[in-house]
């Protein structure tokens, strides 16, 4: 059977391509319809639409979870300089101690 390039309007639903086949020995013609998904159904603008929207929320729930890992490693960053600072703010304290106990021996000593 050959496929002519002839879509008819028969089709029950309208927006379904029909196309007629004919066989070479006679010359009775056959009509065939399409199936479409019902997905593809959908006008391309909806589709595109749609599409457009998915891409969207897949983007805003990554863009979601980058930002909580930043703030985690930020929480994370920013307790380790308070500890730093803690420990810096320690050693100065001891050296300023140390510093007055040698001004002490070295200014009071006897000549």
């Amino acid at each position: 059977m050959a496929v002519t390039g002839d879509e008819t309007e028969s089709a029950a639903t309208g927006d379904i391509p029909a196309y007629q086949l004919r066989s070479p020995n006679s010359g009775l013609a056959q009509s065939i319809v399409m199936a479409a998904s019902p997905s593809s159904m959908q006008s391309p603008s909806s589709q595109h639409a749609e599409e457009i929207t998915r891409k969207r929320e897949v983007r805003l729930m990554k863009n979601r979870e980058a930002a909580r890992e930043c703030r985690r490693k930020k929480k994370e960053y920013v307790k380790c300089l308070e500890n730093r600072v803690a420990v810096l703010e320690n050693q100065n304290k001891t050296l300023i101690e140390e510093l007055k106990a040698l001004k002490d021996i070295y200014c009071h000593k006897p000549e």
